[in-house]
């Protein structure tokens, strides 16, 4: 199951059910679980702990240095789950503090070009798609979509199903169930994730309200948050009010004025 060109540190423990391709080079205190497979001339290194069922496809670069000027060489990980997807090169950076780790979960699949910086955190049944980049410590909730090309600066949150168009871009947080577009602007809700995640549609209806309310048009969320405080709202309302309060960077904002927004139903 280990092509005879692999490169194998004699301190990495590899599972017997797991596929070692041609000149893969596996460095240091390596973990793989059962049945993932690493295809020709991928890189694994570092303290790096793979799941199982994981598929690494070639060229892709897992768990080399943080590329932060802070970084002086000292122990970080990389923890990766089950059953996750890299497509072609790939790199995801390990952390960059002592003992510090970036971590993904299961069933996420990034495509090919894809760039997961140090601390980050991915929940699970993300997709990240081709070029898209991600900054150290964005914390990616789950089922979220980012596009092709899309960008993500250092420390931002991404809430959960919501989705970034293609090309767009935050320094912002991104309210979960909403969709974003151009730099860190709303542009209304992702209804067909939430479609395809099982919401039903009183579900939306009541999320679609919320959203076209706080991101219809660029208001003062402060008092718009006040001003729901005391009204009944569904679990996903909940959430997403919640997501705001808690920004530290502050959240994703309306179109401006005469720009286009999906309406409410």
């Amino acid at each position: 199951m280990i092509h005879p060109s692999a490169v194998i540190d004699p301190r990495a423990a590899v599972d017997e059910s797991a596929q070692i391709g041609p000149h893969v080079v596996i460095e240091g205190p390596v973990v793989i679980g059962p049945r993932t497979r690493v295809l020709a001339h991928a890189t694994i290194t570092g303290a790096t702990h793979l799941g199982a069922d994981n598929v690494i496809y070639d060229g892709v670069i897992l768990g080399r240095e943080p590329q932060d000027l802070a970084f002086s060489g000292q122990e970080t990980f990389l923890r990766i789950g089950d059953r996750n997807v890299f497509r072609e090169h790939v790199t995801v950076h390990r952390g960059t503090k002592p003992g510090s780790a970036t971590v993904i979960g299961d069933d996420n699949y990034l495509m090919s070009n894809a760039h997961v910086g140090h601390n980050c955190r991915l929940g699970n049944r993300t997709i990240l798609a081709n070029g898209a980049l991600l900054g150290g410590y964005v914390e990616v909730g789950d089922q979220v979509f980012v596009s092709g090309n899309a960008v993500v600066h250092q420390f931002v949150r991404l809430g959960r199903l919501s989705f970034l168009r293609g090309l767009s871009r935050t320094s912002r947080d991104v309210p979960p169930f909403c969709m974003m577009d151009w730099t860190h602007t709303v542009r209304g809700l992702n209804r067909v994730g939430l479609r395809r995640a099982g919401f039903g549609p009183a579900q939306i209806r009541a999320l679609q309200r919320i959203v076209a309310r706080l991101f219809g048009r660029r208001i003062h969320l402060g008092r718009a948050l006040a001003e729901l405080a005391g009204d009944e709202h569904t679990a996903e309302v909940t959430e997403l009010l919640a997501f705001i309060r808690e920004s530290k960077r502050g959240v994703c904002f309306g179109p401006r004025a005469g720009a286009e927004v999906e309406p409410a139903d």
